[in-house]
């Protein structure tokens, strides 16, 4: 008997598992892949996610197989840096190859426990009112309390769930790949410079070592059944900016569309969905991997409370209330980035009038803090604009505001060293530190780092302490 099935070993469902074993909650996730992708694939970590991964105690072990690279040209890769002074201790963008992060939160998983068993899938389950029982691809069968579905976007989970997937069909393919180039890069600067006009839905992005990742429309290019080579690169590299920079050695090549889905549901009963299982869109933005650990870390401590006892009633309901909105959110900043993208007249003249825009640093810095999930706000109800949102890192006297967060519990932040968490200090920590440089008096910090409460008076603390944590202990 499992408390918690994870169907998928990616980076969401490796973060949920860790995060449900912050709380001791007995979790098995199964992994259809006996190992690990081959391919090497670079993915980019943005602000929030690396904020998350600070909260974790994750960072530094991340950062050491990464590249950092300023924020910036994130949005429809229109070519503008970050605006100053963004509100982050991380304000970069954190390149790190695929099967490393994988690895990495997979053994950040192991070592707290979560049982991980590869070559097996999901192959059925049924539920009622006490559990669900899932069977293997093996055959064999499992009793658990909850199944989450991390399967990714042909999810297994979420099709025997019934689940409805709508949205739009891919109307645009593109080939997108990692590769070497034969020219220097001052060539492909003064290549790029000498166009009339900046090419869409095309990329030659730098990532070290000679490697460029390379996106390049699909047109021209038939047979979507069989994988692209290095030749259809080379071909529409010519066709899009004339030339196909001598690109060679690649390390992946692979073609996508732009199809955009978003699961009607993320609950039903005691299975629930995340990552590319609860939503899909086109990679432009870089957003779908930081969505999917952040909705993994906004689920992994209700699930636990829920399973663990002490849940308010509606708990675990907000985890649908609060990712769904945000999900429709990337995707529809997503479809206007692919019509930014198109060769038509119109959105060409949208992209320039937006180009133009982007020169005000009040259009740039919003559709960063969009892009990088620093400007989401939950909607908590009535109160300051920092109500819902995150908060960044701090520094207190016990050090960082982060660090203190390390094992996945709440946590009070008190200027005014007159509050308690008493009843509540199985699941809260409480830190009385007058010189805290925020602007509240006090705050309640929830498991996922988003400001639940700030006030002053015990009794109104109390009561929010019962909304998010359930009713006391003691």
């Amino acid at each position: 008997m499992f408390d918690v099935i994870i169907a998928g070993c990616g980076p969401t469902g490796a973060i949920l598992a860790a995060e449900l074993r912050l709380h001791d909650v007995r979790v098995l996730v199964v992994e259809k892949e006996t190992e690990p992708a081959s391919f090497v694939r670079i993915v980019g970590l943005h602000i929030r996610s690396l904020e998350l991964m600070a909260m974790r105690g994750l960072l530094d072990r991340l950062r050491e197989h990464g590249r950092q690279r300023p924020a910036g040209g994130f949005f429809a890769a229109i070519d503008k840096p970050a605006p100053g002074g963004l509100d982050s201790a991380h304000a970069y963008l954190l390149g790190i190859q695929q099967p490393v992060i994988v690895r990495l939160l997979e053994e950040h998983a192991g070592e707290l426990g979560a049982e991980i068993r590869r070559g097996r899938a999901v192959a059925g389950f049924g539920q009622d009112d006490d559990g669900v029982t899932v069977e293997l691809s093996d055959g064999e069968r499992l009793r658990t309390r909850y199944l989450v579905g991390c399967d990714g976007a042909r999810s297994t989970v979420r099709k025997l769930l019934g689940v409805g997937f709508p949205g739009e069909p891919a109307r645009n393919d593109a080939l997108m790949g990692e590769m070497k180039v034969g020219v220097s890069p001052e060539e492909i600067t003064a290549t790029m410079a000498g166009l009339p006009e900046p090419p869409r839905r095309f990329w030659l992005r730098h990532f070290g070592e000679g490697v460029y990742s390379v996106l390049v429309p699909a047109a021209g290019v038939s047979d979507r059944s069989e994988p692209p080579t290095l030749e259809d690169f080379k071909q529409q590299l010519r066709a899009v900016v004339g030339t196909d920079f001598g690109v060679h050695s690649p390390r992946w090549l692979s073609r996508f569309g732009d199809a955009t889905r978003q699961a009607e549901r993320y609950r039903v009963g005691r299975v629930l969905l995340a990552g590319d299982s609860a939503h899909i869109h086109p990679p432009i933005g870089g957003q779908g991997l930081n969505l999917g650990i952040q909705d993994a870390i906004n689920l992994g401590w209700k699930l636990a409370a829920q399973i663990r006892g002490w849940a308010p009633e509606t708990l675990l309901d907000t985890y649908q209330a609060e990712r769904h909105p945000v999900a429709a959110d990337v995707l529809d900043n997503t479809r206007a980035q692919v019509e930014l993208q198109s060769p038509e007249p119109g959105p060409r003249a949208v992209r320039r009038l937006l180009t133009e825009l982007m020169d005000f640093d009040e259009v740039n810095r919003h559709l960063i803090e969009k892009i990088t999930a620093i400007g989401l706000r939950y909607d908590f109800g009535a109160g300051p604009d920092l109500l819902g949102r995150r908060l960044r890192d701090l520094d207190l006297k016990p050090g960082p505001l982060y660090d203190q967060l390390h094992q996945g519990r709440g946590l009070v932040l008190d200027r005014t060293e007159r509050l308690t968490v008493d009843g509540w200090s199985d699941q809260v920590d409480l830190i009385a530190d007058p010189t805290a440089a925020v602007d509240a008096p006090a705050l309640l910090l929830r498991p996922d780092g988003h400001v639940g409460w700030i006030g002053e008076e015990q009794q109104d603390l109390n009561e929010h302490l019962t909304r998010w944590f359930g009713t006391p202990t003691s």
